[in-house]
C-alpha cells in the first residue's frame, strides 16, 4: 500500500483517467473528491458491502421459505392422517 501526505486542494493521479482531490480537511475527517471514466464505478467500501449482503439475503431466504412450507404441509398431512375419522366397519 502507498502511503501519502496531502494538502487540501492537492490531487493524486492513478494512471492517466483516475485523479483523486483532497477538496476537504475537517478535524479528523477528510472529504475527497475522484474524477474517473464514467464506466469505471466509484463506491464506498460500506455500500459494496450492504449491497453484496442484501444479494446474499435476497437468495437465502427463498429456499428458508420453501423448506419452511414443505415442513408445514409434511406436519399438516401427518396430522391430518393421524385424526382421520374411520368409518365404523360394516356388519
Amino acid at each position: 500500500m502507498l502511503m501519502m501526505s496531502r494538502r487540501q486542494g492537492e490531487t493524486i493521479r492513478i494512471g492517466d483517467d483516475i485523479e483523486i482531490v483532497i477538496a476537504g480537511i475537517s478535524g479528523s475527517r477528510v472529504k475527497v473528491g475522484i474524477r474517473a471514466p464514467r464506466e469505471m464505478p466509484v463506491v464506498m467500501r460500506e455500500i459494496k458491502l450492504v449491497k453484496e449482503e442484501n444479494q446474499a439475503a435476497a437468495q437465502a431466504p427463498q429456499v428458508a421459505v420453501w423448506s419452511s412450507l414443505m415442513e408445514h404441509f409434511q406436519r399438516t398431512a401427518a396430522g391430518a392422517r393421524a385424526h382421520a375419522v374411520r368409518p365404523a366397519p360394516r356388519r
